[in-house]
């Protein structure tokens, strides 16, 4: 395993470090200390590599009117919490909070400068790159001082593994992912004709301003239902908007696979695993056409999914949500591991 640390570019007057990790297979990751992003992940070809995620090459591609007006989060670390807060607002033991209505009338991952606009602290580790940060008490509106630290290990056997842990000095809600999107063709063209494979029977019904209140619905009969794996293209077909689904897994907390995505036209797959009780899948529909990276990688609608690992979106308002705030005694700990196969 190779870690090997280079400036990627300049924000707030700040350097921006970029961490490569590159293991003995010929796959590489690329991480910023803007936002703790995924900017790359390099996949080898017969005749060299090609790119599976939505990212930039420097820090004028995260800093561009089109990409800022879009706001995808491509591939960032999102804090403090992930997903959405109906209309802004929740309760820590009686005590009401008011964080930004940056997503209409909710919030959104974090807030009007969370964490993936912060700069990040890195540090090499074995096999790896540690990201630190630190947020203090009512950043964003958010109780308690926190203290983040997430990893990033690449291993031999292609497999990209984030952890998460993160301590605060009083009660807060806490909830944090990676927003990467993946596209296994290279963005040769969109993820169509991809097999999604996603082990749930449910997933969390939004409101008419998509959130969820803590309802269940099935899958059973319904497009969503990727239990025994479909084309993307089939699912698309019968959706106006297509996936921005919080799917709920078993009640197992250890490290387990709850997804599967196969690229038919290259025998690339992408296997995801995960602690955490559920996922956000979003298939990209509102992503901007107008974006690409510098070397010419396309984005847009349809030309990437994210999986989104993390706790209940609307926690805090959810009775009985698994682990939705950490506390003084009980630290904040999640892992997920994208599993690469090509």
């Amino acid at each position: 395993m190779k870690v090997e640390k280079r400036v990627f570019g300049k924000y707030e007057g700040e350097d921006i470090e970029q961490y490569v990790l590159s293991n003995d297979q010929g796959m590489k990751v690329k991480i910023i200390t803007y936002g703790a992003t995924i900017s790359s992940i390099e996949l080898p070809t017969a005749d060299g590599h090609v790119d599976v995620v939505c990212g930039f090459n420097s820090m004028e591609g995260y800093q561009s009117e089109a990409y800022l007006a879009n706001a995808p989060y491509f591939g960032c670390t999102v804090g403090r919490f992930a997903s959405r807060i109906k209309d802004g607002r929740f309760s820590v033991d009686g005590i009401e909070y008011s964080v930004a209505t940056n997503d209409g009338s909710n919030h959104l991952h974090g807030g009007v400068k969370a964490f993936n606009k912060r700069i990040w602290k890195g540090e090499v580790i074995d096999g790896g790159v540690a990201m630190s940060l630190f947020s203090p008490h009512m950043e964003e509106g958010f109780p308690g001082n926190v203290q983040v630290t997430v990893q990033f290990v690449l291993n031999e056997a292609n497999e990209l593994s984030i952890s998460y842990h993160a301590t605060t000095d009083q009660k807060t809600p806490l909830s944090l992912t990676n927003h990467s999107y993946f596209n296994l063709s290279g963005f040769q063209k969109t993820i169509e004709d991809t097999q999604a494979t996603i082990l749930a029977d449910c997933y969390l019904k939004p409101d008419t301003t998509n959130v969820p209140n803590g309802e269940l619905a099935s899958v059973v009969g319904d497009p969503s239902d990727l239990r025994e794996g479909k084309r993307f293209s089939e699912a698309l077909a019968q959706m106006e908007t297509g996936f921005e689904h919080y799917y709920v897994f078993d009640e197992n907390t250890e490290l387990r696979k709850v997804a599967i995505f196969d690229e038919p036209a290259t025998d690339r797959k992408l296997e995801i695993l995960t602690t955490e009780p559920g996922m956000l899948f979003y298939s990209g529909y509102f992503t901007s056409d107008a974006l690409h990276r510098e070397s010419g990688e396309q984005y847009g609608r349809y030309r990437g999914f994210c999986c989104e690992t993390h706790r209940y979106p609307n926690g805090p308002n959810i009775a009985g949500a698994p682990e939705v705030f950490a506390t003084a005694g009980a630290p904040y700990k999640s892992q997920t591991v994208y599993r690469f196969d090509f």
